[in-house]
Order: C-alpha cells, then structure tokens, then sequence
C-alpha cells in the first residue's frame, strides 16, 4: 500500500512540473493563454425602479 501511495506522489509532482512547463512553453507552439479582449457594457438601474 505504501509504495501505491509513494507512486501517486511521484505522480502527481511530474504532473504538476508537467503543468508548469507547458504554461512557460505553450505559447511557442500555439497555444494562447491570453483572455480575450472584448469590451462588455451592461446597463445598471442604480434606482432600483423595475
């Protein structure tokens, strides 16, 4: 049981190492992180009146 447990550690480092290189190495091969940039206006009653 200990060494199933020691595995999914091990597991889960490379998998957050994984992460991080794909978010620094990403945008290199395509992939855009950036949020989309359109402007949203909504009207706001500041009376409250329906």
């Amino acid at each position: 049981m200990g060494r199933i447990i020691k595995w999914l550690i091990y597991l889960a480092i490379l998998a957050g190492i994984a992460l991080v290189a794909y978010a620094y190495v990403g945008p290199f091969f395509g992939a855009d992180f950036s949020a989309p940039l359109k402007e949203i206006r909504i009207p706001v009653d500041v009376n409250g009146d329906s």
